[in-house]
């Protein structure tokens, strides 16, 4: 059975104070829509994807490029007429569907279990409803059921009755529709109401009176189905959805020293026996194997880490590969292109970008090496710079293994020094090294007799 998903995404979320269209504000460092669509896609088998269909109205060209979305159809909405008018607009390309799902672009922690227990409800034959039973139903439509527990109404909450705002069962909005009925339904719908509006919730109504059976699922936590209207609500489904995780992570085997410090942003993959520190971020897609230990203040940035391996505290790691038994940090910058062979010790204030470090080298301390090749075993001094950039081109710098290179060494790139080569403190190299050789670049040192320091003159 095909399960085409309408997701409504038009709306212009005034109390957000932003020009930012509302579904394009972030979750863990990714716009909410793209949290929906991603559920939308896992809640069915990967043989049975129908079409997800996208309807945009308010930013709407921000919408579309700046989402990241692909293989979605988009749908224009070009008035805001409510619900009922939203869904209406996708119905040309809903046709051959079994099912028609319709989910929310502002609700960006459901559950694809939801979804699928939701869909595999209505069966393309009942019109299922995700209902929601919650201590403080305020605001909310009721669901009004008979005397053998079947739905048959939806109340809303200016509308109930005293016996009825009693009711703690509401209706979230989400919805699966037969699809040989949704046109049908929807061509009936009408505004004569307060807002004149096209309320997708009349439906029911519609299929009680047709005799169609209304069935239900309700989500596991009610925060999958807690809508983002303002930022202060924005922050709290951040903190709700960073502390899902940090359990999620617990749970498998990872330390998080407190989970309340820590932020994940990405699609993440975390092994056993890995301790993170408070502060931590972890963005993009990140790799962490086992025995991994992130000290405090980190930011892991679409970084591949590999087992047994120290971050140490206040490191930026982006665009990286780090393999097994290396050390980085403290204060270690490590830029895109960056690969750390087995063993390797980048130390406190090292900045590297599009490099090979090879296994069991170091660079301890106050060094640049940028677009360079760095053997086995080389040992890089504090302050040593390799010089890659000339205003308008950049050179390799390659050192070949068990290099020794001197404190405030500058290699002037391109340039290659050879194995087990030296560079003298405070050399500039220009020209290549050949293997075993000491490369000495430096001004003759002049010792001057008798020379008096200034005095501070008075005034």
């Amino acid at each position: 059975m095909r399960t085409d998903i309408v997701i409504l995404a038009a709306g212009q979320g005034s109390r957000m104070k932003s020009k930012l269209p509302k579904v394009l504000h972030h979750i863990a460092g990714k716009p909410m829509l793209e949290h929906v669509v991603t559920a939308a896609r896992n809640s069915q088998p990967q043989h049975m994807q129908g079409k997800i269909h996208i309807v945009v109205g308010h930013g709407a060209d921000q919408v579309r490029d700046q989402s990241g979305m692909h293989e979605v159809s988009w749908i224009q909405q070009n008035q805001q007429l409510g619900t009922g008018h939203a869904v209406k607009q996708a119905l040309p390309k809903l046709k051959g569907a079994d099912t028609v799902l319709v989910i929310y672009g502002d609700v960006p922690l459901i559950n694809p279990c939801t979804l699928a227990t939701l869909t595999e409800a209505c069966g393309g034959q009942h019109l299922a409803l995700l209902t929601a039973t919650i201590p403080d139903p305020a605001g909310y439509g009721r669901i009004i059921r008979d005397s053998f527990g079947d739905i048959k109404a939806i109340v809303e909450h200016k509308d109930a009755t005293p016996g009825q705002l009693a009711i703690k069962e509401v209706n979230t909005g989400i919805m699966a529709i037969p699809g040989d009925r949704v046109a049908y339904w929807l061509e009936k719908l009408s505004n004569n109401n307060a807002q004149q509006e096209y309320y997708l919730t009349d439906i029911v109504a519609m299929a009680v009176n047709e005799g169609f059976s209304i069935v239900h699922a309700q989500p596991t936590r009610l925060t999958e189905v807690q809508g983002i209207n303002s930022r202060l609500q924005l922050s709290e489904l951040e903190r709700i959805y960073q502390k899902q995780q940090a359990e999620a992570f617990m749970e498998a085997g990872v330390t998080i020293l407190d989970p309340q410090r820590i932020d994940f942003r990405g699609d993440i993959q975390i092994g056993q026996d890995v301790a993170l520190d408070v502060n931590v971020i972890l963005e993009g897609k990140v790799v962490l194997g086992d025995n991994v230990t992130i000290e405090p203040g980190c930011i892991i940035r679409n970084t591949k880490i590999a087992s047994n391996v120290v971050v140490k505290a206040h490191s930026l790691l982006e665009g990286a590969v780090i393999l097994s038994g290396c050390e980085v940090g403290p204060f270690a910058r490590l830029r895109p292109g960056t690969e750390l062979a087995d063993n390797a010790k980048v130390g406190n204030f090292v900045e590297i970008k599009q490099s090979h470090i090879g296994s069991g080298s170091k660079a301890n301390h106050l060094t640049y090496i940028g677009d360079a090749s760095v053997g086995t075993n080389v040992n890089i001094g504090a302050g040593v710079v390799t010089c890659n950039y000339d205003g308008a081109n950049k050179y390799k710098t390659i050192i070949n293994d068990g290099a020794f290179i001197g404190t405030n060494s500058a290699l002037v790139a391109p340039v290659t020094i050879g194995r087990r080569a030296t560079t003298a403190a405070g050399s500039v190299i220009t020209r290549d090294l050949a293997d075993e050789e000491l490369g000495i670049a430096r001004g003759r040192q002049r010792n001057i007799n008798g020379w008096k320091r200034p005095s501070k003159q008075k005034d």
